[in-house]
């Protein structure tokens, strides 16, 4: 993660989401496979451009292994770069949670990944072979007739408040891409409907 961080800093963006512009919703919409879930992870250079493509698929979706991280395969795991739970214990009455903070984060992830046809991941080309791999991950979401959306993970679980921006070591956040996303979780979503939260 330290690697990532300084390749970030070296080359003076901040993200592969962004760094590489707009996504292409017509590209991600292709990818889906008939009972399959698609992942693809696209490696960027520091221009921005593609650089390599992994492909993989499974019949029965990709499992969220960590509050911010999903297992892809054995030798792979996806860990979302930028957010993260909140610290200790959190409730939220709304939604009849209590518990840990780790815990609701998980489950979050857990239910964005419970349907979507297609994830698609970008990350930098410094990530490739790695067993972690920094990324930030988009989801397709398919219902005929009443849903068809493609949305970034990290800005949905930050705006329903089951994560936050992670600050670096200077108290800048990692992801001011977020900023917006977190301001929406803030009021009252999610770990923020919890005092304790919302005063650190």
């Amino acid at each position: 993660m330290r690697r990532t961080a300084w390749c970030l800093a070296a080359i003076g963006i901040c993200l592969p989401a962004y760094a590489a512009g707009p996504v292409d919703e017509a590209y991600v919409r292709s990818l889906a496979a008939p009972g399959k879930t698609v992942l693809v992870m696209e490696y960027y250079d520091g221009q921005g451009k593609v650089s390599e493509r992994k492909g993989y698929a499974s019949a029965s979706g990709f499992e969220a292994v960590s509050p911010t991280d999903l297992r892809v395969d054995a030798n792979l795991t996806v860990h979302l770069y930028g957010i993260e739970p909140c610290k200790g214990d959190m409730v939220n009455r709304k939604e009849g949670f209590a518990g840990s903070c780790d815990d609701y984060a998980r489950q979050g992830l857990a239910t964005l990944l419970q349907s979507p046809r297609v994830i698609y991941c970008r990350a930098f080309v410094s990530e490739t072979g790695a067993q972690a791999q920094d990324a930030t991950c988009y989801g397709y979401y398919n219902y005929p007739g009443s849903l068809d959306s493609i949305d970034m993970f990290e800005e949905q679980l930050v705006s329903l408040g089951t994560h936050r921006i992670t600050k670096r070591p200077d108290g800048t956040p990692a992801r001011s891409d977020l900023k917006e996303a977190e301001d929406i979780g803030r009021r009252g979503y999610g770990m923020w409907a919890d005092p304790r939260v919302a005063a650190e």
